[in-house]
């Protein structure tokens, strides 16, 4: 078993840090890796303050799991001492049999015939309802399902076999009106259905009020049978009396196949059986394809072995270990491999990992050779920096694209795929740059502009920064296109037969699936020779088309894209600021400033739900901006012989009571106010010289808010790209209000 279900409770000086990782091998990689650091911290710490004399380590960790084969080994990794035989060995493990459990529990393992799962699950339904009545008549039951669409067939074929017997109701335990009322207060329709026959469904798909309902009505009694999906078992404190594990198997979209569940969710599903505080005894069935009876009767019952799955995960632990410092060379990164529960399950099993023995020699070449694939790989990605000029060893550095996947949490393959996008989005904007000079007449600058003449001589004139040109939606269409081909979407599930739903969603976008529906782009691509479908079955494209349908207010085509949508818009913001962190690595390139001026843009389209060139339905909705003590000096940078320059003005805006209007269910902005983006350039090249971003307060009792701003940039880059009339360009972009950004024109002379 991979090392998926272990919870760790870290104390250190009264203070207490919990994590917890349920499923998956991804979380179980990330908790070794937390874990690891805090014992090697910890014992580093410890070594300070003992000084040459014994003293106790400071962290205390206290891990939480199923039964298992291998205690000692994570025992061994968490700081217990096996080893020794003294009072002390061995204290704080405790190891109990899985048939150990306060509430005796009774397991009945069903078979069922057929290779193909739908067919499969159809013959469940009819053995469900049985068991259902033989088991639990009147007590609270609980089916675990693998999708939202079989929540809502096996409750369909539940109420129809019940349909035949005397009480057509049977699973309902209320009056008729009370819960025809309720059911009127339910947004799904197949929750308003089957609710009123005591059969409730929960899934991600439904809304948070949907969900809360139907909890609610199984806690009190109201209605007996609950079919959710698996992940009900790790998430909500929900008892039963019989649960049923209808199928053994759940499609994952990554591999476009059904694959087995962790036999830890199986028995976590299981443990919603009989609690404690709830019931006195409990029972399980598990419905499984027929060959899997035998492996299930095995490892229900026994102890499995746990092994790591950090080898999955191996270059974003050491990327983000290289990034803050923590290894410095190849001999650091062995060093720091020693401290994982990883290196002490290759010793014991080391044929499973790939080494040749378990022999010292053959060991520490395994990890040499890990090491070194793992940090060729993360140069390739241009993460680390391998310098092999010291000896055998070699020295490892970070990088820009290092540090990106470090500080937003990315896979290491997704910052160079981020600077790829962002060099040809840059390429294609310092061609088109001067397709989008300045056009609109000049403002009053009694408007927009504060102080006598002598403060604000600098300013050559102020325009009202309006994104209508297509050159702008195409680099925003653009930007949210390469953050969907990114490798953070590659698991997001396209299910069976969604290619087909994929198809119809990007037919009736504006963009289409890659942007050829874009009038501004000349370059249009040119046809892969891919089949359609096999385009609309890669997640990144299902995506890319989420995003539009966010952004656009599209109609979905069926419920479960809800939750889809909302998991990969929740994941822009992140990704975003990590594009612009990659961006700045080479800022001096022609065409950021256009580029720079699209990311507030981006982040606006997707708080306020306006598309470019959307206006707002009334002047007074907007705060009033103005801009004063604008001051451009240069001055000879020390020990070089090139010059700096340097922009210096006032931002004031009077709120009145001013309050941003956010998209309902985005994130951004939740601590109230607004963030606001200065971009300073030339329009000749479109050169970015510098850029910063803050955010204005929510409006409380001060009717004014007021800030100093200062940007440094390269004067010899200015001048060069600044025009006979020696211009720079400062746009002042609001990620939040629309119609109220500007350009001013600043004179370097």
């Amino acid at each position: 078993m991979i090392l998926t279900c272990f919870t760790v409770l870290v104390a250190s000086d009264n203070s207490y840090f919990y994590f917890s990782s349920i499923t998956g091998e991804e979380r179980g990689a990330v908790l070794e890796a937390i874990v690891s650091r805090t014992r090697f911290i910890s014992r580093t710490v410890q070594a300070e303050q003992s000084k040459g004399g014994k003293s106790a380590e400071v962290t205390r960790i206290m891990g939480l799991s199923t039964a298992l084969a291998n205690p000692y080994d994570l025992a061994n990794w968490i700081g217990i001492d096996t080893q020794g035989y003294g009072v002390d060995a061995k204290r704080g493990l405790y190891n109990f049999r899985p048939s150990v459990r306060p509430v005796p529990m009774v397991v009945h393992i069903q078979g069922y015939p057929g290779r193909h799962y739908c067919p499969r699950m159809a013959t469940m339904n009819k053995p469900c309802y049985a068991a259902i009545k033989d088991l639990s008549p009147t007590k609270p039951a609980m089916i675990f399902v693998a999708s939202r669409r079989q929540t809502r067939l096996t409750a369909l074929d539940l109420i129809s076999h019940a349909a035949g017997e005397e009480n057509p109701k049977s699973f309902l335990h209320c009056d008729d009106d009370y819960i025809e009322a309720v059911a009127q207060s339910l947004n799904d329709k197949a929750l308003r259905h089957t609710i009123t026959f005591g059969i409730g469904l929960h899934h991600a798909g439904l809304t948070s009020r949907d969900r809360e309902t139907v909890e609610r009505l199984y806690l009190d009694g109201h209605i007996q049978v609950l079919i959710a999906t698996a992940t009900l078992a790790w998430g909500v404190n929900l008892p039963a009396h019989l649960v049923i594990v209808k199928g053994t198997e759940f499609f994952d979209g990554k591999l476009s196949r059904y694959v087995d569940y962790p036999v830890t969710d199986i028995l976590q599903m299981m443990g919603r059986a009989g609690r404690p505080q709830f019931d006195k005894e409990g029972v399980a069935v598990i419905m499984c394809e027929e060959s899997k009876k035998t492996f299930l009767k095995k490892f229900l019952y026994e102890p499995f072995p746990v092994e790591s799955c950090l080898g999955g995960r191996i270059s974003e632990v050491l990327n983000a270990e290289i990034s803050i410092g923590t290894i410095n060379s190849l001999s650091d990164a062995i060093g720091y491999l020693n401290w994982t529960f990883y290196a002490r399950r290759v010793k014991m099993n080391p044929s499973y990992y790939g080494a040749k023995s378990a022999e010292d020699e053959d060991v520490e070449e395994f990890f040499l050779s890990v090491i070194k694939e793992t940090t060729d790989t993360l140069q390739e990605h241009g993460c680390v920096s391998i310098d092999k000029t010291e000896g055998t060893d070699s020295r490892l550095s970070t990088t820009p694209l290092g540090r990106a996947a470090t500080n937003f949490y990315l896979n290491c393959q997704t910052p160079k795929q981020m600077m790829q996008g962002v060099r040809g989005l840059r390429k294609v904007l310092a061609q088109h740059t001067q397709e989008v000079a300045l056009e609109e007449p000049e403002q009053s600058r009694k408007t927009f502009l504060v102080g006598n003449a002598e403060s604000t001589k600098r300013v050559a004139s102020v325009h009202k920064f309006t994104p209508d040109h297509d050159m702008y939606t195409y680099a925003i269409a653009k930007i949210l296109l390469d953050i969907s081909a990114t490798y953070e979407f590659n698991e997001l599930p396209v299910r069976h037969n969604e290619e087909e739903l994929n198809l119809e969603l990007s037919r009736s976008l504006p963009w289409g699936y890659d942007l050829s529906k874009v009038s501004w782009w000349i370059d249009k691509p040119k046809q892969s020779g891919k089949n359609i479908l096999d385009i609309m079955a890669s997640p990144h494209t299902k995506a890319f088309l989420l995003l539009q349908a966010f952004v656009f207010k599209s109609k979905l085509p069926i419920s479960d894209y809800i939750n889809d949508m909302r998991s990969v818009v929740e994941q822009i913001p992140r990704l975003l600021a990590a594009m612009q962190f990659v961006a700045l690595d080479d800022k001096a390139s022609a065409g950021n400033f256009e580029m720079f001026s699209c990311f507030p843009l981006v982040r606006r389209v997707l708080s306020t739900g306006m598309i470019i060139g959307t206006r707002p339905s009334s002047a007074s909705s907007r705060p009033s901006i103005k801009f004063g003590n604008v001051k451009v000096d240069k001055e000879l940078k020390k020990g070089s012989q090139h010059h700096k320059g340097s922009l210096e003005l006032d931002y004031n805006i009077e709120l009145n009571g001013f309050r941003t209007a956010q998209r309902r269910g985005n994130q951004q902005g939740k601590g109230g106010g607004f963030g606001v983006m200065l971009v300073l350039g030339t329009l000749k090249g479109g050169y970015m010289l510098n850029q910063t971003s803050f955010n204005v307060p929510e409006a409380r009792n001060d009717k004014c808010w007021k800030k100093h701003i200062r940007m440094d940039f390269d004067w010899t880059t200015a001048e060069a790209n600044a025009g006979q009339e020696g211009l720079l360009i400062l746009r002042v972009i609001h990620e939040s209000i629309v119609d109220s950004d500007f350009e001013i024109s600043v004179s370097l002379k």
